[in-house]
């Protein structure tokens, strides 16, 4: 597999104003390194225990993503090289985001995780969780937390229609916090949507941000140390 290869491929698909976010979830550096060399700058992974060597041992002009589920005792290891966050689903999530902020004196990106699917295992706020976590004085008050954008995952189904259809209340619900709450902020402006087996669909639903792993690395191998 000719990683330089895929990822022209799937850039060629993407238009001007969508980045892609290449998951790189039990890939070794040197794999990674392969995609740097063909010009990736953007890595997603979805542990902090992989985030944070693969961090310490690649360049550092890597813009590293947290793209998976994260636990408020592990928020400390990420917080002071971590571009963006992904899947901020919890107030407890936020407040310890704030917390690690103060500390380090930095304003940490945040996404806010909205759940589309139609399938328990997913994480993060429905519609109306989410205008009442933004109306919040708590929310308002926070001042190193700086949510840009919003992340969700479609259902894993074949359903295109279906896929379509949970994009497009995601891209719903952005256009409504950026009518009302977010209408003054040009910061937010991400959304956050589409993997290997449904990028095209989430581009054409307004996604900004592909996260596509295996489309660009291969089938994950978790059996590889990192």
């Amino acid at each position: 597999m000719n990683i330089a290869t895929n990822i022209k491929s799937v850039l060629s698909e993407l238009p001007s104003n969508t980045r892609l976010v290449a998951i790189s979830k039990t890939k070794t550096v040197d794999e990674i390194m392969e995609a740097y060399n063909a010009g990736q700058r953007i890595f997603g992974e979805n542990k902090v225990q992989e985030l944070v060597p693969k961090y310490e041992q690649l360049p550092k002009d890597i813009e590293w993503h947290l793209v998976g589920h994260l636990q408020t005792n592990k928020v400390k290891y990420i917080a002071n090289f971590v571009h963006l966050i992904h899947s901020v689903d919890s107030l407890s999530l936020i407040m310890e985001i704030e917390k690690q902020g103060i500390k380090l004196n930095r304003i940490i990106n945040c996404l806010l995780q909205v759940y589309i699917a139609k399938e328990e295992t997913k994480f993060g706020f429905n519609e109306q969780e989410l205008l009442e976590l933004i109306a919040t004085p708590s929310f308002k008050a926070f001042q190193h937390v700086k949510v840009i954008g919003l992340m969700g995952m479609a259902s894993f189904t074949d359903n295109e229609e279906q896929i379509r259809s949970e994009f497009r209340h995601l891209a719903n619900i952005f256009q409504k916090l950026k009518a009302s709450t977010f209408r003054n902020d040009n910061g937010f402006k991400e959304i956050s949507m589409g993997m290997s087996s449904d990028y095209k669909i989430a581009v054409e639903e307004g996604s900004t941000l592909v996260r596509v792993g295996s489309k660009i690395f291969g089938d994950r191998n978790y059996s590889k140390k990192n």
